[in-house]
């Protein structure tokens, strides 16, 4: 279980009544920490987004060093090639069935 630390904090009382009237005074503060920790997460994302702190960084992927159409085309290759391969076993199969019968 996470820890937990009781914090005093003073909310406006029409706001109380609206979050019970929403989840019930019994799951207040269930429903203030999700609140929190959704407006923190949103909070983060802009933040990021506002940086100039660039989200792609090409030393995290360097199998497009040769550029992303060069990673494309050998990514359907090697679609081909298993596809290939798998057609090869599954006529290896049928004529294996075929013989014996």
């Amino acid at each position: 279980m996470t820890a937990v630390r009781r914090a005093h904090i003073l909310l406006p009382q029409e706001l109380v009544g609206e979050i019970d009237a929403i989840v019930g005074a019994r799951k207040r503060s269930a429903f203030l920490v999700e609140t929190a920790r959704a407006e923190i997460r949103r909070r983060k994302l802009l933040q990021f987004l506002e940086s100039e702190e660039p989200a792609w960084k090409d030393q995290d992927h360097p199998e497009l060093a040769r550029g992303s159409a060069a990673w494309v085309r050998g990514l359907r290759q090697e679609g081909r090639t298993r596809s290939a391969k798998v057609e090869r076993r599954a006529g290896q199969r049928k004529a294996r069935t075929g013989k014996q019968k």
